[in-house]
């Protein structure tokens, strides 16, 4: 039996030796366990989905031809307070990181721990900015001390799980810092010592893996410096000896409240990727490849909406995006056919003419691949490349894995596109009232006092700072105070109306006088800072002034970002015998948070012991006013978002969980917006904007996971009045999928090349369409060979064009889960249009 066990100790010594992985670098390459790899890398943040959703979500990106996961590591959310930390729920770590690991894969960690982000205070805790002495991301003592000591047990956690790769786990590389060479200017001639520590601090943890800093030029050996931007194909490391990494590539942009809404083109991301791979990139990640949300009050800017999707690869609900992710999907195969002739031979460069060039990468022993680029952002070129000529449209890169056969054009899209909705739901009540109307809700209602509620926090003349009052334990601070007006005031006897004029650094407000709500105000995303001017009803005797001020998410980057404060600067009445009354030194009362806060009354387990008042007929428009419903969970199994169109502004939780800030305000309807944007060209944050005159975010993700069989209690408050009884839930379904490709498009099959390295098996350009699980092609909306023009959802007929298109696509795919049609002579008339490159385009419907 001891011999038994003596054997079996060293059977399990052996495969954990033989399954840890040594990860080293050169300038090429990450090299594991010997092996040169090119990394395709998606960011998918923890604590922005659940950890129901955490399978899918690794799942979904293998599938679109990923290797490695990357996330941040959120300090805020885990070290609660000093020394107390939270790794459950949302928050586990140790959990995501296994289910990469499960799935195959390997991970980033980016423990950081400043994060940016478009999180609340850029991932550091606001405790910390209250510890004397503390200087965020400087070389003062404090921060380093409680920085490291974070990072070590977030270190440490990983080796007790053996998570590295030099244990056996996944986890590939690592990140201290974040993004600081933007901002280095503000921190003086500690900035280098900072990073020198920094950079000394995150090597002495004996990781087993690369330490890497991203945006940051001087990054000291051994830690590799590496790029963040919408290219980084010209990038290159501090050292020659360090490969070159693209940390975060943004196939998209976030949004904030207020804005319109941002599109990057899936042809001008995959022109990133392929540019970047053209010239000697080694790993290269999307940030983000799910978004996903903001949930509760994590998210920073100030602004940033709820919903983080990001137009990312994978939708918010977790949905593919497409075309996006099938069209990256098919150039990430396209890479992995070239890994071994880029990784085992040395580019040779030739101009083609100009904006035009080839990299070409022979290893002399049969392995030849090229990639030819036009880098013109107006006009398609022919090119002669080793006497055969090739198409370049503009803004696009083409991939040769044998140096003769094309099998990916960046700007060529033959993946499908979806059509999704959002269908509504009623909600249904879990217990009918005891009436005929068996599906009448039952609503309960709490109202806030307008000021202050129960004993105040405490008086002084003028104002203090928001966040440095509240701490961002809340949104919500009001200051209070009152006025006395005359009898002989002369708006009272001509039935005008004073002006109440209000300045704040941030970030929104409303403004109530004696409990009656007289407007609101607020900042936006591109400027906190804000002023109120409103008309305001004023009585003879004494007028209380309440003024609640909000924040909405904490600054996340920039220099000394931590130090940009919030609330009332400046308050004056104006319109009265005496002229215009400065109020801002008078006495003010202070009232942190709201009363059902401070009750809990948004957690199932409190909601017993408040005073609901219950009805059949919620209040309309009415500020300050907390609703509860019970109910069933919609329908089916799709994805949810809740539908706050007819609402104001305010908080949502369901069972206790914290569904976020929903605000439906509409971007101005005066601004600039595309009806289809223009991939070639350099992409930036404003150039492809839609949704002018249009709720910013309409719908908020719920997770299906938060839902129970019935018994649901969705709690609803809100700030200054909308209607609760047309709240709906929305199921996010994909309804159906479009297709439109060219002859033109890339002919050879990628899989023919990967298994033969030839291309002999030439296939012709072929539609694949594709319904979701356990939904059919139900009927082909439009369907047309020849030269089709428009976009999914409004194709239309051009005047080349085959009658029985129609008929053909019903043939092969009605009635099926998926199909393919293929542009031959015998599906198609071949002889239309001669000397035109005819199209086919289809729209189809799934149910």
């Amino acid at each position: 039996m001891k011999l038994f066990l003596l054997l079996l100790i060293c059977f399990f010594t052996l495969f954990n030796s033989c399954s840890a992985a040594n990860v080293t670098y050169d300038r090429r390459s990450l090299i594991i366990d010997g092996q040169r790899k090119l990394l395709i890398s998606a960011a998918i943040h923890y604590p922005r989905s659940v950890p129901g959703m955490w399978p899918g979500l690794v799942q979904t990106a293998k599938e679109g031809g990923v290797d490695v996961i990357e996330s941040y590591v959120f300090w805020n959310g885990h070290e609660l307070s000093p020394g107390k930390y939270n790794f459950e729920g949302r928050y586990d770590l140790v959990k995501f990181v296994k289910i990469v690991q499960q799935a195959g894969l390997y991970m980033i960690l980016r423990i950081g721990p400043f994060v940016a982000a478009e999180w609340n205070f850029g991932g550091v805790p606001v405790w910390l900015h209250y510890v004397p002495g503390t200087v965020f991301r400087s070389d003062s003592e404090p921060f380093k001390y409680y920085m490291q000591k974070f990072m070590t047990v977030i270190v440490n956690l990983m080796k007790q799980e053996k998570l590295f790769a030099s244990q056996g786990g996944p986890i590939i590389m690592a990140q201290v810092e974040n993004e600081y060479g933007f901002y280095e200017q503000y921190y003086g001639e500690g900035a280098k010592r900072y990073v020198t520590w920094a950079a000394k601090m995150a090597v002495s943890q004996n990781i087993g893996v690369p330490w890497i800093m991203c945006q940051q030029d001087d990054a000291p050996d051994p830690v590799i410096n590496t790029c963040n931007s919408f290219y980084c194909d010209q990038f290159k490391p501090n050292s020659p000896n360090k490969p070159k990494i693209w940390t975060e590539n943004w196939p998209g942009w976030f949004k904030t409240f207020g804005a319109r809404d941002p599109h990057r083109p899936p042809e001008d991301i995959a022109f990133s990727v392929a540019r970047f791979f053209q010239k000697g990139g080694s790993v290269q990640n999307y940030y983000m490849y799910h978004g996903g949300t903001n949930f509760g009050r994590t998210s920073g800017g100030p602004f940033i909406t709820t919903s983080y999707d990001y137009e990312a690869p994978i939708d918010e609900y977790g949905l593919p995006r497409l075309p996006k992710w099938g069209h990256l999907k098919e150039l990430h195969r396209a890479i992995k056919l070239i890994e071994h002739a880029l990784l085992k031979s040395e580019p040779t460069n030739l101009s083609l003419g100009p904006s035009l060039e080839a990299d070409v990468y022979d290893d002399g022993s049969g392995a030849c691949a090229a990639f030819l680029a036009n880098m013109d952002d107006k006009t398609d070129k022919n090119v002669l490349f080793r006497n055969v000529s090739y198409h370049l449209p503009a803004w696009s890169v083409s991939i040769l894995p044998d140096c003769k056969n094309v099998v990916f054009n960046t700007a060529k899209i033959s993946s499908q596109a979806s059509v999704v909705e959002m269908v509504p739901e009623e909600l249904q009540p879990s217990v009918a009232l005891p009436s005929k109307d068996l599906k009448a809700l039952k609503w309960d209602i709490f109202v806030e006092n307008a000021g202050i509620w129960g004993a105040p926090d405490f008086t002084k003349n003028g104002f203090v700072d928001h966040i440095n009052t509240t701490k961002d334990t809340t949104d919500y601070l009001w200051y209070t105070t009152s006025i006395i007006v005359g009898e002989n005031e002369e708006f009272l006897k001509k039935g005008t109306r004073p002006v109440l004029l209000i300045e704040s650094k941030g970030h929104a407000l409303h403004a109530f006088v004696n409990q009656e709500l007289q407007g609101s105000a607020s900042g936006n995303g591109s400027h906190s800072p804000f002023k109120f001017e409103n008309p305001i009803s004023l009585k003879a005797g004494k007028n209380e002034i309440a003024l609640l001020s909000m924040t909405v998410g904490l600054q996340n980057a920039g220099g000394l970002y931590e130090w940009v404060g919030a609330g009332l600067t400046s308050v004056k009445i104006e319109g009265l015998n005496n002229g215009t009354i400065d109020l801002s030194m008078s006495s003010w009362t202070y009232k942190i948070g709201l009363q059902g806060e401070h009750l809990g009354i948004y957690k199932p387990e409190i909601l017993a012991g408040v005073n609901w008042v219950s009805t059949s007929e919620p209040p309309k428009n009415q500020p300050l006013t907390w609703y509860k419903v019970v109910v069933d969970p919609p329908s089916g199994d799709e994805p949810v978002g809740l539908d706050m169109i007819h609402m104001g502004k305010g908080l949502a939780w369901l069972n206790g969980e914290e569904i976020g800030r929903y605000w439906p305000i509409e971007s101005s309807k005066h601004l600039k917006c595309v009806q289809e944007c223009d991939y070639r060209g350099k992409f930036f944050p404003d150039k492809c904007l839609t949704g002018c005159g249009e709720p910013t975010q309409r719908w908020y993700h719920v997770p299906r996971s938060w839902f129970k069989p019935s018994g649901n209690i969705l709690v609803i408050f809100e700030e200054k009045g909308g209607d609760p009884t047309k709240i709906r839930f929305s199921k996010r379904k994909t309804s159906g999928l479009c297709s439109h490709i060219a002859e033109d498009y890339p002919m050879v099959d990628q899989e023919s090349i990967s298994k033969d390295g030839n291309g002999n098996d030439k296939t012709r350009p072929t539609v694949h369409l594709k319904c979701p699980n356990n939904t059919w092609i139900s009927n082909v909306k439009f369907a047309s060979y020849g030269n089709p023009t428009g976009r999914c959802g409004s194709y239309s007929m051009g005047d080349c064009h085959d009658p029985k298109s129609t008929f053909v696509v019903e043939k092969v795919c009605l009635g099926k889960n998926e199909c393919a049609i293929e542009l031959t002579k015998e599906n198609f008339d071949k002889s239309l249009c001669p000397g035109t490159t005819k199209k086919l385009a289809i729209e189809a419907v799934c149910s």
